[in-house]
């Protein structure tokens, strides 16, 4: 049985363009770039293309732009790099429904002898426009919010937000988003995954605008932002930026084309399906991400039955369905987290897989009920 992939917003199949990019890259930069011979020096020029070409994709300078091991990388360096360089004792504040490598950067700096806030978010699993209102003490080192959800797909209000916050410095974890659509403006600095537009898992993107003060938080000196994050993947690098241009001269129509399919699963669960939950913004939300919860149905248990039936899906937390803990998202969100799947299309979906997908599911919700009484 050939199996439907529908978790796009773990990773999206690789994209043509960074497929050939990739192969095209490797036998001329697989050396250090940091080399001062002919073999480090062309690793250094394709990296530097790279580095100018995700710069023009993304709207900012070739300067502000440096590629990371991956998204989890950028989120940590991004967010603790800006709390070393502010000389203020404020807290990092960050939304509740934060992937995990944020709340794993505010672990690590709590651990540290700093502070962290969280912002509660409402049952859209939307924050405030004015998140630090709510903040008590200190005024905030920094604030991390992402540019839509990656659970549900509720997009934030990002350019309220970064016109509420004054000089505190905005970072945006835009990895959910950045495949679909543009990052609203406001941001000071922006975090973000190769594998969720088609490049490869080896690659991520940190951009710090210009202006925003960054510290080197990790052992080691106290250099660049270049310097601190390392050697990078050149070859992945290339496939990132190559991808991430694709990707943006097609995000428009492809997006149009997503929001048709998920309005329609949207639509036809809640139709058919009974006693399901579907969370999330049904408007104002990315258009590949479709999340929803069967009551008195084991999430994991089910994941088990469509993965038989031949479709690939993640259920709950995207990082913790392996743990088989509830989803933080949707407990902040006070929704149903049990019995959650998460269905997330890619540029590759087509009608007739998702037709086959709402053909079966009723069924096997059904026969899991069944069995469970």
């Amino acid at each position: 049985m050939t199996e439907t992939y529908f978790d796009g917003a773990t990773a999206q199949p690789v994209h043509p363009a960074a497929r050939d990019a990739y192969a095209a890259a490797l036998s001329e930069g697989w050396a250090g770039p940091g080399r001062l011979y002919t073999l480090g020096r062309r690793s250094r020029m394709l990296l530097e293309a790279a580095r100018q070409s995700a710069a023009a994709s993304l709207g900012v300078s070739a300067d502000e732009v440096t590629f990371t091991s991956s998204g989890t990388q950028a989120v940590h360096a991004g967010v603790l790099g800006v709390i070393a360089a502010r000389s203020g004792p404020g807290p990092l504040v960050h939304s509740a429904v934060e992937h995990s490598a944020v709340l794993h950067a505010g672990q690590w700096h709590e651990a540290r002898g700093g502070e962290v806030a969280v912002v509660p978010v409402d049952r859209l699993g939307r924050v405030d426009a004015d998140p630090l209102a709510a903040v008590e003490g200190d005024a905030a080192s920094v604030l991390a919010v992402q540019s839509a959800n990656h659970e549900v797909g509720t997009r934030q209000p990002v350019a309220a937000i970064a016109a509420s916050s004054g000089d505190v410095p905005l970072v945006v974890d835009g990895a959910a988003s950045l495949p679909w659509e543009p990052v609203p403006e406001g941001w000071s600095v922006l975090a973000a995954s190769a594998r969720k537009w088609g490049g490869l898992s080896g690659a991520g993107l940190l951009v710090v605008r210009k202006g925003v003060r960054w510290r080197n938080p990790f052992p080691g000196e106290d250099s660049s932002i270049r310097e601190a994050i390392g050697e990078v993947d050149v070859p992945a690098a290339v496939a990132a930026a190559a991808s991430l241009r694709a990707v943006v001269a097609e995000r428009e129509a492809l997006s149009a084309r997503m929001r048709v399919l998920t309005a329609g699963i949207r639509e036809h669960i809640a139709a058919v399906v009974p006693e399901v939950e579907l969370p999330g913004d049904p408007v104002d939300r990315l258009p590949h991400i479709v999340t929803f919860s069967c009551l008195g149905v084991d999430g994991e248990v089910l994941l088990t039955e469509l993965n038989r039936a031949g479709f690939a899906v993640s259920s709950g937390s995207a990082c913790a369905s392996t743990r088989l803990r509830p989803s933080h998202v949707l407990q902040a969100m006070g929704v149903l987290s049990h019995g959650n799947v998460r269905v997330s299309l890619h540029r590759e979906t087509t009608e007739a897989e998702v037709e086959r997908f709402l053909e079966v599911l009723p069924g096997i919700v059904e026969s899991i009920r069944r069995l469970s009484r």
